[in-house]
């Protein structure tokens, strides 16, 4: 997988992509992410990428013209299965849809920054719109960060346990059973008798009753479908 980002502030990419996971992705060759400063695609001199609505209105507006350089440059050199803006407003990122993700071959993520960007660029440059959740953050370096993660962590050979992602959270739209690890007994708080039974049937089974038991506490919607 190939995913290039396109970003005003490539230097907050620094400590997410050089740790964890996607950096163990990264040295495999699962994954090659470049990162791509909007600023060098603008033909102003004091490299701004940005500049005053039409119509008034507080806030700066991201500017047309660096997107679609930055876009052409890298749409002639590669086909792209998605240009994925991470806008507050676009379609909310579940596992569902970081499970189609990661099998994608090249993907394109653009950062917004300040007010926003010209609606020319949602309208025409861009193929899809990703939110993170119901929030506003200062810029869409971070919605790309956990995007990115989300999604490469699923690529197979990723994950020292493959099966690992598969008893994630939300992966059958249930949230994961409770996880214990030693010491069995720590300060008269013990570990499900079940867990150390070796039956692997039964502890199968708890842990789905328990999986479904604990969405229905704190995830309901999940359950009914109503997200």
């Amino acid at each position: 997988m190939r995913i290039d980002i396109i970003t005003i502030f490539p230097e907050m990419f620094d400590g997410p992509f050089n740790h964890s996971i996607i950096k163990r992705a990264k040295e495999k060759n699962s994954v090659k992410i470049h990162l791509h400063n909007l600023r060098d695609y603008t033909s102003n001199k004091y490299k701004s990428v940005d500049d005053y609505a039409f119509g008034g209105g507080a806030g700066m507006i991201m500017k047309i013209e660096p997107v679609d350089k930055c876009l052409s440059k890298l749409k002639s050199e590669r086909n792209y299965d998605e240009i994925i803006y991470l806008s507050p407003d676009g379609e909310l990122l579940d596992q569902k849809l970081a499970n189609k993700y990661s099998t994608f071959e090249n993907l394109i993520l653009l950062c917004g920054h300040y007010k926003g960007i010209d609606e020319r660029i949602r309208e025409h440059l861009i193929t899809k719109e990703i939110s993170i959740g119901n929030y506003v953050l200062s810029g869409g370096e971070l919605a790309a960060a956990v995007f990115t993660d989300s999604i490469v962590r699923l690529i197979p050979g990723v994950l020292s346990d493959e099966t690992s992602a598969l008893s994630d959270s939300f992966q059958d739209d249930i949230l994961s059973p409770p996880v214990y690890t030693r010491p069995r007994d720590y300060k008269s708080l013990k570990v499900p008798d079940i867990l150390l039974s070796g039956n692997e049937k039964e502890i199968r089974k708890w842990k789905l009753e328990q999986a479904i038991e604990r969405t229905k506490k704190r995830r309901p919607e999940l359950l009914s479908g109503d997200e």
